[in-house]
């Protein structure tokens, strides 16, 4: 049994932005399914309906990975008949160019190649950021700052999830991962993910260090932690 009594700092396998495609791919095509599976697009939609969102909003995807939470958006926001400008931002080349063909038929969905933390001025201002699991990449350190462009850079409000550091999760990780993938990556960063995970007590520290007190942080179900910024 691991000690989950602390964040680890040990960096997972995804977080080397040199990865190359054969590698990447996989583990971002799995991630999409396990985000549509587990509800983690519902979740984002649902969040999302509480700014409310109008015609003609923006919606920036921090860390969008392969992009499927935006293509989940455009899909919805198509059938509400809404019009949304959405933009996918991650680090990783190789992450960007699957991001950019899977989402070409979408044409109001656009991806940009940057660090949000290095390299933030970049990224377009947004009306509403969403961050799906991917703040746990980030030592406490890095996260505040990253909160912290993410508050310079949205205009209405954030919405983030995460994982919820917890025994249970763990070994239902390493259980699905070893028993449905071959691949090395996800059976080493699946569980590492939740290592890397939150308590309560630490996501309201760290809110207090990035000096952000208008917020709402709610668990959902399946171990995750809905954390939603307002600006105003």
């Amino acid at each position: 049994m691991p000690d989950l009594s602390y964040r680890t700092d040990t960096l997972e396998i995804m977080d080397d932005f040199d990865l190359p495609s054969a590698e990447i791919n996989p583990v971002l095509e799995g991630l999409g399914k396990m985000n549509a599976l587990f509800g983690g697009h519902k979740s984002i939609i649902a969040s999302l309906k509480k700014f409310p969102i109008e015609n003609r909003a923006s919606v920036s995807d921090w860390g969008c990975g392969g992009a499927d939470t935006l293509i989940a958006i455009a899909k919805w926001a198509e059938n509400e008949q809404i019009h949304l400008k959405l933009n996918g931002v991650d680090a990783a080349p190789a992450a960007v160019n699957y991001a950019q063909k899977q989402c070409a038929a979408y044409k109001n969905i656009s991806i940009t190649r940057a660090d949000v933390i290095g390299e933030a001025y970049l990224i377009k201002p947004a009306d509403i950021i969403i961050c799906s699991l991917f703040t746990h990449h980030f030592d406490d350190e890095r996260w505040v700052r990253l909160i912290q462009n993410m508050d310079a850079s949205a205009h209405k409000g954030i919405i983030i999830t995460d994982l919820h550091r917890h025994w249970l999760l763990y070994h239902a990780i390493v259980f699905i991962t070893h028993v449905f993938t071959r691949n090395a990556m996800a059976q080493n960063d699946g569980p590492l993910s939740v290592k890397r995970g939150f308590k309560k007590h630490e996501l309201l520290d760290l809110l207090k260090k990035a000096q952000i007190d208008n917020f709402k942080l709610t668990w959902r179900w399946p171990f995750r932690w809905e954390l939603i910024i307002y600006k105003s």
